[in-house]
């Protein structure tokens, strides 16, 4: 088995669950957030935590929303933030990840650009004409040369 389980009523395809998968409705969300559902509701308007919607409107909250939740109670009750501030934070580590997640991005688009101009360098080198000797410039010395006439007698 390849870890990825059949989902009936789907015509047999499979899917992948994954700590992004929205499946826990609100009920269970805030038991296994250890918070009440209004407080759930209310952490939803605020844009702090953002389930994804049924078509029916009903809220489903994934693995990383619950302990999203966690992070906020704990950022609220044991850091004594106040919800703006941890919907600040909340926005900037969010930012933090894609910016790690561009640098990572450019760093393989760097590595990449490098390997092609070594490749195009070592075309170029290898069509160099054989018969042909490479000039070298005459290192000049620091050596100094003392002349004397010479002496009759």
């Amino acid at each position: 088995m390849d870890g990825r389980r059949r989902q009936p009523g789907f015509g047999g395809r499979a899917y992948e669950l994954t700590e992004e998968t929205p499946v826990y409705v609100i009920s269970v969300a805030a038991q296994l957030s250890g918070l009440h559902p209004q407080t759930l509701r209310q952490y939803d308007r605020l844009g702090l935590v953002s389930p994804d919607r049924t078509a029916g409107r009903g809220r489903r909250y994934s693995a990383r929303d619950i302990e999203l939740l966690r992070q906020v109670q704990s950022l609220s009750q044991d850091e004594g933030i106040n919800l703006a501030g941890i919907k600040r934070i909340i926005e900037l580590e969010n930012q933090v990840a894609a910016l790690q997640a561009k640098v990572v991005e450019l760093s393989a688009a760097v590595e990449g650009a490098a390997l092609a101009m070594q490749q195009r360098e070592a075309q170029v080198h290898a069509s160099y004409r054989r018969d042909l000797v490479p000039y070298q410039d005459v290192q000049q010395t620091s050596a100094l040369v003392v002349w004397r006439p010479k002496r009759d007698g």
